[in-house]
């Protein structure tokens, strides 16, 4: 991973290995930890980007700011006002995970266990976005923090979403779980279509889903704050919590969406602030409207060990 184009800035620290890609989108670019059956090797804990391809979907993780997933209508009303938007992505027919993920960041290291990469978006494309961002990475024993603020920016207030958008590789017997209410089903273009708390087959996270499988690109609401990804093969497991669950507002408030592609060496668990395309839902759930210098923000601690 030493493209010359989009450089790989390493983080080294408690038996883990982070790369950063901060001109690609401020992506992550490979979470490692060290194998203790083999000396030097690694484990991926996220699937690692193969150091070349520009193509966002194929890094290890990115962050969604200033909005998670797709926005339908060619834009969003808010206050009376029509604010258009338009795709983004080749092969997309909406606006998806926000546009900090197309523009370059730049990065610092604030302790010898940090890393931090900022984002100023002033109306990227012509959307009506004017924020800036902040993402922190911190090595801890056993684990990484993860942190997403966005502060709007502009005269205008806004409603705002963020998401973080991992790839977790998949073993034969990987396992998900996390604690959810529903789930919003969809039609063919993963837009919702239907809320439900009566899961489909091989889609109840409360009690586990396999990591393949039939197509998953969903959003699950009342999410727990709290995951579990299990890879019984290499006797490992990962954890996802939110630490500020309860006063950010607990089930209400939270998201998830599961992405489980029928084919393909990994799967996605989004934590995301709000469903999909939720600028056309009732009540716009999970959107915050933030005023000029106001801000919000996502925090998840992910912590691995050994499987019981």
């Amino acid at each position: 991973m030493s493209d010359t184009t989009h450089p790989v800035t390493w983080l080294r620290h408690a038996g883990q290995h982070l790369g950063l890609v901060p001109s690609l989108g401020g992506s992550v670019a490979a979470w490692q930890i060290d194998d203790p059956q083999q000396p030097g090797g690694r484990i991926d804990l996220w699937r690692p980007w193969d150091g070349a391809t520009p193509d966002l979907y194929q890094m290890a993780s990115f962050a969604m700011v200033p909005w998670s997933n797709r926005i339908s209508g060619g834009g969003f009303t808010h206050v009376g006002r029509f604010h258009p938007m338009r795709p983004n992505r080749a092969g997309e027919p909406y606006p998806i995970h926000g546009d900090g993920w197309l523009q370059p960041w730049t990065l610092a290291q604030t302790a010898p266990d940090t890393l931090e990469m900022r984002l100023r978006s002033e109306r990227f494309q012509g959307n009506p976005y004017d924020y800036e961002s902040v993402q922190t990475f911190r090595l801890v024993q056993g684990g990484l923090d993860q942190h997403v603020l966005v502060r709007h920016r502009g005269a205008e207030p806004l409603p705002y979403g963020i998401g973080v958008h991992p790839w977790f590789p998949r073993t034969p017997a990987t396992r998900i779980s996390a604690p959810v209410e529903g789930v919003w089903l969809c039609g063919d273009d993963p837009l919702p279509t239907a809320h439900t708390t009566q899961f489909p087959e091989g889609w109840n996270l409360n009690a586990g889903i396999s990591a393949h499988g039939d197509l998953i690109d969903n959003g699950y609401t009342g999410w727990g704050g709290a995951a579990r990804i299990e890879w019984p093969e290499r006797g490992l497991v990962l954890t996802a919590r939110m630490p500020e669950f309860a006063q950010d507002g607990g089930t209400a408030k939270h998201f998830c969406l599961i992405y489980r592609p029928p084919q393909g060496p990994a799967f996605c668990f989004e934590p995301i602030t709000q469903p999909i395309d939720a600028f056309h839902l009732p009540g716009q759930p999970g959107l915050r409207v933030l005023a000029q210098g106001e801000a919000m923000a996502l925090h998840v601690q992910w912590r691995f060990g050994p499987s019981a």
